[in-house]
């Protein structure tokens, strides 16, 4: 059983032993370097400034970092439009260079405006990421209005760079398959997460601009810019706070490394431009797995270009990083006391968009398997995304420094028996795609169990009409197959119970017809248990009135087997999961 090894293997098997599917991470890495590399060189050859230079390079970074559109189209259309936003910021920034409360505010406006336009989704998050990033370089180079022009130039040559490389030399993306958009929960106003983000890292942004400014009169920006960050694919109280130690940690790993290795070099031109080359290898590299290792590549970049612009020392290093904590303890304070997002809210949220996505997938794979047009294969990757969604939100709950070792052990029970449902999944969906697979009624059987699992799941009941109540029989769920075929089971019906598995004095549970799995039920005599054999026989054999008598089970040598094993899987795993998700033992991670 595969279960989520978050907060226990060592950050260095996470990086260099994490799974890379098809070579993605290395080619998004490996194209960055070429399309930054390029950005700089065209900026050289135009013989523009360092400064200018510079900001080339890390527009580019950014177009080829920030934009996550789902499709090739849409990702070239955020990169066509990150100058539209970003030259008016950094005209501004320029502008209001000597005018410290307009700059001041304006800054915090951009913080505000950028995490709102996540509400719109991928596209509204690059451009809020451009927008701020921009007025922060405007701060690290300390522009002015008369470097304008070659600044202007040198984001549009860069973004263009950027694209050529991505859309034009080398667009490993148009070979793979569109992935879903996985929609984050709605809202209106202060109910929709994004609007109290936004607020969130305003109130964030401005305690970390006036303390920042208290340190330091000059690089106070560094605490804003740490700020934002931590709030970037952020959701809940839980992840932010996460996100904000792992950034501080890194900063730490960073400024060792960058005490060994940038401050020696010191602006020397070949060494830092290869160390600088390996430092983007390694933030496009390690993102998608270890904010930690990101952050140090992050930092020792940030420290080779102070290098080149012959500023760096071993105090501006310690600078940076008390920066950098002032920005964390502002953006924990806002989660806390800001229109605070729970973690128990959002982790339900995903889990119960994950559940129902089981049942999508299995619905699409039955009616596959029936004859009809059908494609399980799009809820599939649906699923993939949502588990992420899920990691990512549950993800404070097993760090290693969460205190409450409960919620800490069923989390990981969770995340292990999501991933055995998507294993099933697909499984089962391989199964459909073959042409020789026919339809058996114990198919369809099956599915109306896996439906009302996810029901009980996720509403405490079932759904209601002529639906198949769910029980538990040896650890094995069992489900009536045939509307209005009453089912004798030890216990309360259906997962609503703790489990499925517990039982009531002398009476057994008999679910009505019509009853929902976690609806009402009839109590009646007690009878024998029926004995029924384990496996994928036991699935087969569900539908047949004379096993749930006891008797032996028919012949399944014809059976579709694969199928039914599959779902059996499933079954299994909602069943399981049914404990974890009730046990009362301090804050549940699904409500009852």
């Amino acid at each position: 059983m595969p279960i989520s090894t978050e907060g226990r293997d060592p950050v260095v098997k996470r990086v260099f032993v994490a799974p890379d599917p098809g070579r993605t991470r290395l080619r998004f890495a490996t194209r960055a370097v070429l399309g930054i590399g390029l950005a700089v060189v065209l900026c050289g050859l135009l013989g523009h400034s360092l400064v200018g230079a510079v900001t080339g390079g890390l527009a580019a970074l950014l177009a080829l970092f920030t934009v996550t559109d789902a499709t090739v189209r849409g990702q070239a259309l955020t990169t066509a439009l990150l100058p539209v936003v970003g030259v008016p910021v950094l005209t501004a920034a320029a502008e209001l260079h000597d005018h410290p409360v307009a700059r001041d505010l304006t800054f915090l406006a951009v913080v505000g405006a950028g995490v709102y336009a996540r509400r719109w989704g991928p596209r509204g998050h690059s451009l809020g990421v451009f927008a701020f990033m921009t007025f922060f370089i405007a701060q690290f180079l300390r522009a002015t209005p008369g470097q304008l022009p070659e600044l202007y130039a040198a984001v549009l040559l860069s973004v263009a760079a950027a694209a050529a490389v991505r859309f034009g030399v080398w667009c490993y993306e148009r070979r793979l398959p569109v992935p879903p958009a996985v929609v984050p929960p709605g809202g209106t106003g202060l109910a929709r997460v994004t609007t109290r983000q936004a607020v969130q890292a305003t109130a964030g942004a401005a305690f970390a601009l006036v303390v920042g400014q208290l340190v330091s009169g000059q690089r106070w920006y560094w605490a804003v810019g740490a700020t934002w960050w931590i709030f970037v694919n952020t959701t809940s109280r839980g992840e932010t706070l996460v996100r904000g130690f792992r950034r501080v940690l890194g900063t730490v790993l960073g400024i060792g490394l960058a005490l060994l290795v940038a401050v020696p070099v010191h602006g020397a031109a070949v060494p830092t431009a290869l160390i600088i080359a390996v430092c983007v290898f390694g933030i496009f590299y390690t993102a998608a797995v270890s904010y930690t290792w990101m952050m140090l590549s992050v930092t020792l970049l940030a420290s080779l270009l102070y290098g080149a612009l012959d500023m760096l020392t071993p105090g501006l290093l310690v600078l940076r990083l008390v920066e950098t904590g002032v920005g964390a303890l502002g953006a924990v304070l806002a989660v806390l006391f800001v229109l605070p997002v729970t973690t128990h809210a959002v982790t339900d949220a995903w889990i119960q968009r994950a559940l129902r996505c089981v049942h999508a997938c299995t619905a699409a794979a039955a009616a596959r398997l029936a004859g009809a047009d059908a494609d399980p294969a799009r809820h599939v990757a649906e699923l993939e995304q949502l588990l992420a969604r899920v990691r990512l939100a549950v993800a404070p709950l097993v760090h290693p420094l969460n205190p409450m070792l409960g919620r800490k052990r069923r989390a990981r029970r969770v995340l292990g028996l999501l991933d055995d449902c998507a294993r099933e999944i697909r499984g089962l969906v391989a199964v459909a795609a073959d042409p020789e697979a026919s339809h058996d009624a114990r198919l369809a059987a099956a599915c109306w169990r896996v439906e009302g699992a996810v029901e009980a799941l996720v509403t405490g009941g079932g759904r209601g009409g002529a639906a198949p109540a769910v029980a538990a029989v040896s650890g094995v769920p069992v489900v009536a197959a045939v509307p209005g075929v009453p089912l004798v089971t030890p216990g309360p019906a259906g997962l609503a119970g703790s489990g499925g598995a517990a039982r009531s004095g002398g009476s057994a549970t008999v679910a009505a017809p019509g009853d929902s799995a976690g609806g009402a039920a009839l109590a009646a005599p007690a009878v024998p248990e029926p004995v029924l054999p384990m496996g994928p026989a036991a699935v087969a054999g569900a539908a047949d009135p004379a096993v749930r008598a006891g008797a032996t089970l028919p012949d399944a040598a014809h059976a579709p087997l694969p199928a039914l094993t599959h779902l059996h899987g499933l079954e299994r795993a909602l069943a399981e999961m049914a404990a974890p998700l009730r046990e009362p033992s301090g804050s549940p991670l699904v409500g009852a």
